[in-house]
C-alpha cells in the first residue's frame, strides 16, 4: 500500500515457506532429544557402571580388611574408580549438549535464511508495486472521468489485497 507498511505476498509462496519451516524444525527436534536421551542411558550405564565398581571395591575392601588390614588402599581405590566413573560420564553429557547446540544452531541458521529470503521476496514485491504505480502515474490522462473511475477501481482492488494481507503482521 503507498506510504503504509503494508504489503502484498503470495499467499501460496509464504505458506510453502511455512511449510518447509515445519518440515524441519520437528526433524532437528527429534534429533536433537534422541541425542538427549542417549547421553541420558549413556549417563545411567555409566552410575550403573560406577554402583557396580564402588561394590565390587567394596567387597575388596571388606576382604582386605578381614585377610590384611588394607582399608585405606581399599578406600582410595573405590574413590579413584568413582571418581573415574563420574568424570566419564560428564565427559558423555558435556557431548551430548555441545551436539544439541550445534543441531540447534545450525536449525535457527536455516530459519535465518528462510525469513530472509521471505523478507528479499517482500522487497521484490514492493518494488514491483511501486514500478506499476510509477507506470499508471506517467500514463498520460486522456479523459478525467475514465482516470477518475479508474483510481476508484484500483483504490478498491487495493483495499480488498489489504485486507487480505492484514493478517500477516506486516503494516
Amino acid at each position: 500500500m503507498p506510504l503504509t507498511r503494508s504489503v502484498i505476498i503470495d499467499r501460496d509462496e509464504l505458506l510453502k515457506q511455512i511449510d518447509l519451516l515445519r518440515a524441519a524444525i520437528p526433524e532437528e527436534v527429534r534429533a536433537a532429544k534422541r541425542i538427549n536421551s542417549e547421553g541420558e542411558r549413556i549417563i545411567e550405564k555409566s552410575n550403573e557402571e560406577a554402583d557396580r565398581i564402588l561394590a565390587r571395591a567394596q567387597e575388596q575392601a571388606a576382604f582386605l580388611i578381614g585377610e590384611r588390614g588394607l582399608t585405606q588402599f581399599a578406600e582410595a581405590e573405590s574413590q579413584r574408580l568413582l571418581g573415574e566413573a563420574q568424570a566419564d560420564g560428564e565427559e558423555v553429557r558435556r557431548g551430548a549438549d555441545e551436539y544439541a547446540v550445534h543441531v540447534l544452531l545450525s536449525l535457527e541458521g536455516e530459519v535465518v535464511r528462510t525469513l530472509q529470503g521471505i523478507k528479499k521476496g517482500i522487497v521484490v514485491l514492493d518494488e514491483r508495486r511501486a514500478e506499476l504505480r510509477d507506470e499508471e502515474a506517467a500514463k498520460p490522462d486522456d479523459d478525467t472521468d475514465d482516470a477518475d473511475d479508474a483510481d476508484e477501481q484500483a483504490e478498491s482492488v487495493e483495499q480488498s489485497e489489504a485486507a487480505d494481507v492484514a493478517p500477516s503482521g506486516r503494516r
